[in-house]
């Protein structure tokens, strides 16, 4: 095997759950976390036990492969996979797992630039074609986590750039610089829990076949969804905190069931007082929320005295 890449852990700041019905979808890459390809021998300094289990559920993704169709395992050096597992081959990671930024992205980005025979090169512009191609195939590859994926978090972690992406069409973008937020910043708060993506999804389809529901999804959260995406990249902050508010608002309203317990409360609190913007990172049901406020110092002293974890994404340098 040839030296790994690292790959870094996604955020996905908008477009969970519509994504599924075409909204817009801003996903960026969050070098905080981090995963790389490894062999288990006595340099390297891990967790033996997470290594060997690390190593059984390659070993299960292999199984999984197998049973593909030929189509995507012609297009993978499946017995160079094989040799490498039996050597030992794991996925070193600290992206937490059921946290919603794209543990098993990283991973099936990891596994697609070491084995796949012709991998796509990571380079600023690349045929439309090539973007869709690819993001297919992640979904793909990545099904085996989640029982369903749309291909983003892969497609972020191989990339390492912002994407906006809309149906079909994928495209590389800028957001704002941190120093443009001021004292403001993008923040995880950590709700101390896993999530599990598939039961969450499987509920959501459920409430969308309701009439009502699925008249507020297309019709009040998709077009807000967008907006933000919108004035966010085109860095017109002041109606992206009015959009933001809305769907805020919108998501506390629809996705109770995603929202874990206790935390409703402190959603409703943001909106009140008009400091902090929440919403859900990925999937929900635990892991992190996000986070958006115009004073972080402020607000993460807030999450800390009420005993919670807060990470910031995006924040103006403090020197």
């Amino acid at each position: 095997m040839k030296r790994s890449d690292i790959f870094y852990a996604k955020i996905l700041l908008f477009g969970e759950y519509t994504v599924m019905f075409g909204s817009k979808v801003l996903s960026i890459p969050f070098t905080h976390y981090q995963g790389s390809l490894r062999f288990l021998n006595s340099e390297n300094y891990t967790d033996y036990a997470y290594a060997r289990k690390s190593n059984s559920n390659l070993r299960d993704f292999q199984e999984y492969l197998l049973k593909a169709n030929n189509s995507i395992t012609s297009l993978f050096d499946m017995e160079g996979f094989d040799k490498d597992l039996k050597s030992g081959l794991y996925f070193e990671s600290s992206i937490p797992q059921g946290y919603g930024i794209g543990s098993s992205g990283a991973l099936v980005a990891a596994f697609y630039a070491q084995y796949a025979f012709r991998p796509l090169r990571r380079i600023a512009h690349l045929p439309q074609k090539e973007m869709t191609e690819i993001k297919q195939l992640f979904s793909l590859l990545e099904s085996h986590f989640h029982g369903k994926s749309s291909g983003i978090d892969p497609l972020n972690a191989y990339f390492a750039q912002p994407l906006i992406i809309e149906n079909d069409e994928i495209n590389r973008t800028r957001i704002p610089r941190p120093s443009d937020f001021n004292k403001g910043a993008i923040f995880l708060v950590n709700t101390g829990r896993i999530g599990k993506t598939g039961p969450l999804v499987t509920r959501f389809l459920e409430n969308y076949e309701e009439p009502q529901y699925q008249k507020r999804i297309n019709e009040e959260l998709i077009p807000v969804n967008n907006n933000c995406v919108q004035y966010l990249v085109k860095g017109q902050l002041k109606y992206f905190y009015s959009e933001l508010r809305l769907l805020s608002r919108l998501q506390l309203e629809l996705f109770q069931e995603m929202i874990p317990d206790g935390f409703a409360e402190l959603w409703q609190k943001g909106l009140d007082e008009d400091s902090y913007r929440l919403k859900l990172l990925g999937s929900g049901g635990g892991g992190y929320l996000l986070g958006f406020t115009g004073n972080y110092e402020k607000v993460s002293k807030q999450f800390e005295s009420a005993g919670l974890e807060v990470l910031p994404v995006y924040e103006q340098s403090r020197n």
